[in-house]
């Protein structure tokens, strides 16, 4: 894949899930996809097939609430791309969570997904306060 496809390809992977659309999300997805959340987040673990990425957004819209995320940039190199990007939170009185994104290509599609965040105190603290609002 080019330097263009693979950004074309991240770009209307976040703009499908961002408009809740997992149906043409999943186009872009292999049948083999991989999803590891590190340990120590709350949604921490393995998410495998063309599904995780819905299943994972579920399972994360339900333990806190983003607001926004905000993209800073997108570099790609060999099979992969790296997108930098911020999760903006409900409550304005979160500190924003800051992360890289890893993607793996293979046949034209995304194989894999690693988040890597800098400091997971952002998640731990919005899940916090999700779980206190919903009492």
């Amino acid at each position: 894949m080019t330097h263009d496809e693979k950004l074309k390809l991240v770009d209307d992977l976040y703009a499908s899930t961002g408009d809740g659309d997992f149906d043409t999300a999943e186009t872009l997805l292999t049948d083999d996809l991989v999803i590891v959340e590190a340990d120590g987040l709350p949604m921490e673990g393995t998410y495998t097939g063309r599904t995780a990425l819905r299943e994972l957004y579920t399972k994360v819209m339900g333990m806190m609430e983003v607001a926004g995320l905000e993209r800073v940039q997108t570099t790609t190199g060999g099979d992969y791309a790296v997108t930098i990007l911020h999760f903006q939170f409900a409550d304005p009185s979160l500190e924003p969570a800051h992360l890289c994104e890893l993607f793996r290509f293979r046949d034209g599609k995304v194989c894999e997904i690693k988040p890597y965040y800098f400091d997971p105190a952002p998640i731990h603290a919005a899940c916090a306060a999700f779980k206190a609002k919903a009492g």
